[in-house]
């Protein structure tokens, strides 16, 4: 490892502060901007956060069942991200003490382990939305075996129980050390064992982000496709416009929160793995740190999504701000949160319930054609 440049030891403190993180003793990383960034960043989402998911599981669980599929990804998904936020307070006091833990080495790998369980949980379930709406959209009938309720809250536990089995590991990398007068909980692991945690991350990653990332992408890539193409007798409509809202900000969410995070985390992993020299290792850093509170972030904009395709839980939400009366609970449907009347005796109602009247429509069109071709190989 080379030595830091002098322009590099000009703009550091005379003590400075080792980072949690770094390579070697003679390698120290400039991290004043984390102890301010961090600590206001992480108290500004634990605010949003609970202020928005609290409501959000309240209405669930209270105002919009029985759930459909997609409500019941949307909450765990709310789910995840409150036990996220719930656990911020901790890093809040970390990083505002200069990498100072006194909580304990068992916390410490508790909450790290919180922080990318709620990150792969929270990807996950918008991939089982994307899904679950592509398969509404675009292969109605077959929707109706694999979107019921029952199936979706086993692959709920699923991805539970899945992400919390990739990243157990991590709780065996993710320890204390004391270093000077402080206590620092390593959001990797120690420099001695980086190498083999570098390998541990790029496989999680790949598993628990780039694929769902890249199934997320191909459904909303044909989704809008479908989308854009006239229905047969069915004329452009709100319900139109609000799918492709929908992919619009499910795209922004992993834009903005997961894309940019394992970008420059991959940089900071592959910088440090080769030996970089220590300039450039510090500029990495600094961008990777960046980008931590952008992950997140999610906690604070998964719930506008509920509110950019919830019909039904913008008008509970709003009786709830408005502490308005208690009303009965009514089925919260697909990502457009429509309630049908119960006595819709119409084939096709089940299906509506659960994907919205875009794919009612797509479902309607597919049964007549149907009927035609059958009616056609009678005569």
């Amino acid at each position: 490892m080379t030595s830091t440049q002098p322009l590099l030891f000009s703009s550091l403190s005379s003590k400075p502060n080792p980072g949690e993180d770094e390579v070697e003793l003679n390698c120290w990383f400039n991290e004043d901007f984390k102890f301010i960034l961090l600590p206001v960043s992480y108290a500004i989402v634990f605010i949003l956060g609970l202020g928005l998911n609290a409501p959000t599981l309240w209405l669930f669980l209270f105002r919009l069942r029985p759930w459909d599929a997609t409500a019941t990804y949307m909450f765990h998904l709310a789910l995840s991200d409150t036990l996220y936020v719930l656990s911020l307070p901790t890093l809040v006091y970390y990083y505002a003490a200069h990498n100072h833990w006194p909580f304990g080495t068992g916390l410490c790998k508790f909450i790290r382990f919180l922080f990318y369980w709620n990150l792969y949980c929270s990807v996950l379930f918008l991939t089982c939305i994307s899904v679950h709406r592509y398969l509404g959209i675009c292969h109605p009938l077959r929707s109706l075996r694999w979107g019921r309720p029952r199936f979706a809250r086993l692959l709920c536990l699923a991805v539970w129980l899945v992400v919390a089995g990739c990243l157990v590991p991590n709780l065996f990398f993710v320890t204390t050390s004391i270093r000077g007068a402080n206590i620092l909980c390593h959001d990797t692991t120690r420099p001695e064992d980086f190498d083999h945690y570098v390998h541990f991350s790029s496989a999680v990653m790949g598993l628990l982000f780039g694929f769902p990332c890249l199934v997320t992408l191909v459904c909303y890539g044909l989704m809008a496709r479908r989308l854009y193409q006239p229905l047969p007798g069915a004329a452009q409509s709100s319900s139109r416009l609000r799918s492709l809202r929908t992919i619009i900000v499910v795209l922004t969410v992993f834009a903005v929160c997961f894309v940019p995070f394992h970008i420059t985390r991959t940089i900071y992993y592959l910088a440090r793995l080769l030996g970089a020299d220590c300039h450039v290792l510090n500029i990495v850093n600094v961008v990777y740190k960046v980008t931590r509170p952008l992950a997140s972030a999610n906690s604070c904009l998964d719930p506008v999504l509920y509110l950019f395709t919830g019909d039904k839980y913008r008008r509970q939400l709003w009786q709830l701000c408005r502490r308005g009366r208690h009303q009965r609970p009514t089925t919260a449907s697909s990502l457009a949160l429509v309630t049908l009347p119960e006595d819709s005796s119409s084939r096709w109602a089940l299906a509506s319930q659960d994907y919205g009247s875009s794919t009612t429509r797509a479902l309607h069109w597919e049964l007549k054609r149907k009927e035609k071709g059958l009616s056609a190989g009678q005569r």
